[in-house]
């Protein structure tokens, strides 16, 4: 069943129809993708079998009367990671590892936090039940300490394994929001049916778990802030700009919001573009959603979009359209540092449009929100800037 058309004329969607077909040509070209969407969960079986292989390597050493020892990849150096551009950051095969060590007194506590987390998972994965992070986290916060503590560890487990997170029946809780024209059913069976109004609806905390989703978007417009994504809403945008899907992970997006955005990909394969700040910390988060992020390279291929696209907005907007110097903000040594550090990542080489524009910022030592835009008008955003941006392809 189609949605009602309420937005813009047929024509209005072509450079974007014209898009969206290269965008699949180049997926022809480099042998498509997995129906699925390339997302595959290890069965419980597999989850018990590789938890009781890690314990048993355990009790071998106490046998044996050597110190147990966790020995994971490291996920916190370069060195360690790859960029394909089909994939984005990823771990090489033979990585250096560290050693969590039951008799050293700086990570005794680790490994024993380790074996606490690997006993909930087993016993959650055997009864196939669930519980969020959270959840984890006050079985024992005085334990824990902090919630940091327990995510951190949950992916070091994660990455231990080579289990997919999502197969660790850990879920967290969602802080993404999402509107337009999109439907789906929840696991629960909860039929949800996103809008193009004032309101969103909250990114599911089971993406594996929604089924029949049903869209006719023209593309995907992924959101930095969730204070610009609350006032396309409210300038009805999403509306005028039917059919679409904005989505926002308000700020540093959560696994679930990635998630979304990948399976919103996989299964329709709609143009996907970011509107970011335009600064060192809106870009990071762009290539984030794009090509994934160090912590998280072990999962590559569940979370990232290399198709994702930078629609705005750009260093090169500023100079274009005459925003006054006094509507932007000095580059903080923090922001240079963070940008230099960018301009180093392996994804830049392939990126040249998105470098020249890191390197106008570098620069003018000027970065810009996307609020700098109501110095032309209050509406100027949803009005003139987004819908000549998307109608005559103004993306890199």
């Amino acid at each position: 069943m189609a949605f009602a058309p309420v937005g813009p004329e047929a024509s209005f969607f072509e450079v974007l129809d014209q898009h969206r077909a290269s965008l699949l040509a180049a997926l022809r070209r480099g042998g498509g993708e997995p129906a699925d969407g390339g997302t595959r969960l290890a069965s419980s079986s597999e989850v018990l079998a590789s938890i009781e292989s890690v314990i048993q390597d355990v009790i071998t050493s106490l046998a044996r009367n050597k110190a147990p020892v966790f020995t994971i990849d490291n996920r916190s150096s370069w060195e360690n990671i790859k960029f394909e551009d089909s994939v984005g950051l990823q771990m090489v095969p033979h990585c250096t590892r560290r050693k969590i060590k039951s008799d050293s007194p700086k990570s005794v506590k680790n490994f024993a936090l380790i074996l606490k987390i690997l006993s909930i998972i087993y016993k959650l994965v055997q009864s196939n039940t669930h519980a969020t992070k959270r959840d984890i986290y006050y079985t024992d916060s005085q334990l824990f300490g902090n919630q940091t503590v327990v995510d951190n560890i949950i992916n070091d487990i994660s990455c231990m394994l080579k289990v997919p997170r999502m197969s660790l029946h850990i879920s967290s809780t969602s802080k993404g929001l999402i509107a337009g024209n999109l439907r789906y059913i929840e696991e629960d069976g909860t039929k949800v049916h996103c809008t193009c109004g004032t309101t969103a609806v909250a990114v599911p905390s089971n993406i594996q778990g929604i089924r029949n989703i049903i869209t006719d978007a023209k593309f995907l417009l992924i959101v930095e802030k969730d204070a610009t994504f609350q006032r396309l809403l409210d300038d009805n945008f999403c509306n005028r700009m039917s059919p679409c899907i904005m989505v926002t992970g308000k700020g540093v997006p959560d696994l679930n919001t990635r998630l979304l955005v990948k399976k919103l990909w996989d299964t329709f394969h709609i143009p996907v573009f970011t509107l970011v700040d335009a600064d060192p910390h809106g870009i990071e988060i762009m290539c984030i959603y794009k090509y994934g992020s160090m912590a998280m390279s072990f999962e590559a291929h569940n979370l990232t979009v290399p198709a994702v696209r930078w629609l705005g907005l750009l260093p090169s907007d500023i100079k274009r359209l005459n925003i006054p110097r006094d509507s932007l903000i000095p580059l903080t040594k923090r922001d240079q540092m963070k940008l230099d550090s960018v301009l180093k990542r392996p994804y830049v080489t392939c990126q040249p449009f998105w470098r020249k524009e890191m390197e106008i910022m570098a620069d003018s030592k000027m970065k810009a929100e996307i609020q700098a835009l109501t110095f032309l008008s209050s509406d100027y955003l949803s009005r003139v800037y987004l819908p000549n941006k998307l109608k005559f392809g103004g993306w890199i």
